[in-house]
């Protein structure tokens, strides 16, 4: 049974840094995309990064040159590392787990399945 859980979310300025985590067990190490999802308050879901299998990354444009998608491997737990954040980044943030890994759809929420509770990121400006 796969599980996720968030953390690292909380209040900063504009122009601040904030670091997620998220604690992923029981996915295949093998076939799984890892993916950070955000929702704001009356929008869709949205991809914000993704981590395939063999390591590759995929970050969406608007995150591009800010946001950081990767896995530490001492705690092997995925991470979010945001920078130059702006108040349009405010959102519930969530990580999710794709069973069979398609890459051409790293961002698509509609294709992960199993996902975490989320955590809140809020910027003031």
């Amino acid at each position: 049974q796969v599980q996720l859980a968030e953390s690292g979310g909380g209040s900063v300025q504009a122009g601040g840094s904030l670091r997620l985590s998220c604690a992923a067990t029981g996915y295949s190490y093998t076939t799984s995309c890892l993916g950070w999802f955000r929702q704001a308050p009356g929008k869709e879901r949205e991809g914000v990064a993704s981590l395939a299998p063999g390591g590759n990354t995929i970050v969406a444009d608007y995150a591009k040159g800010r946001f950081t998608i990767g896995k530490d491997r001492a705690t092997r737990t995925l991470y979010l590392q945001m920078n130059n954040l702006n108040v349009e980044d405010t959102a519930r943030y969530y990580c999710a787990a794709q069973t069979e890994c398609y890459w051409r759809f790293a961002l698509q929420a509609e294709k992960y399945n199993d996902w975490g509770r989320g955590t809140q990121v809020t910027v003031s400006s």
